[in-house]
């Protein structure tokens, strides 16, 4: 099995970006939802942005937004990945990924079908909890086989929803996503991370790719 890569999300300031970069995460997640309260302003993440070191991709998260003020957005925060929740169309998905690295989020709510992850096939794809009212940095688990279905569907897969030390391990060796999400269960608030419980989670995700990758006997 290839390197789980780790996706840090809600990441409100500088501070917690270089910390996440040198705990070992990939990708930190910035959030352009202005119902989070991990909402951040596009100027604040293009500071965050310049303080990272260049491998670490920052992932824009935004909910319905139209295509053109993603662009604006992504630009102004100085993105190049753009992650996408709600109802954004196969359309505006295919036209965003001829600027930007572009993540389409499906949540495992009833109506969800693996098949349905087939229809972005420009996009890499997070498959999250459902939640009635909320986007994101719920807590709550997905539906693991469910997520585990959408492998032949997507390029590159990234499981959320709910994860944390104790369970990730098992998530991944459930479902072999390409890289995993986590968000509340490393905060002491929303928008504040623990780093003790990032490098705590980390390792988790390292150990449950030794797991993986032992042959068997």
């Amino acid at each position: 099995m290839t390197s789980v890569q780790i996706k840090i999300c809600g990441v409100t300031n500088a501070k917690d970006a270089i910390a996440c970069a040198g705990l070992g995460a990939s990708m930190i997640g910035l959030n352009f939802y202005y119902q989070s309260p991990r909402y951040i302003e596009p100027k604040v993440a293009r500071q965050i942005v310049e303080a990272i070191p260049p491998d670490i991709r920052p992932v824009g998260v935004f909910v319905d937004t139209r295509a053109g003020e993603v662009r604006n957005i992504a630009n102004t925060a100085g993105i190049r990945c753009v992650q996408l929740h709600g109802n954004t169309s196969p359309e505006a998905c295919r036209e965003l990924a001829r600027e930007f690295r572009v993540i389409r989020a499906f949540c495992t709510d009833a109506r969800f079908q693996p098949e349905d992850a087939s229809s972005f096939p420009d996009c890499d794809v997070l498959v999250d909890a459902h939640h009635p009212n909320l986007r994101g940095g719920t807590g709550l688990t997905c539906d693991w086989p469910a997520a585990r279905a959408t492998l032949p569907f997507a390029r590159f897969l990234i499981l959320s929803g709910g994860l944390n030390m104790q369970n990730v391990d098992q998530a991944i060796v459930t479902v072999t996503p390409h890289a995993v999400d986590v968000c509340s269960s490393v905060e002491s608030a929303p928008g504040v991370k623990d780093y003790r419980a990032i490098k705590n989670f980390i390792t988790a995700v390292r150990r449950a790719e030794r797991w993986v990758s032992a042959p068997s006997i």
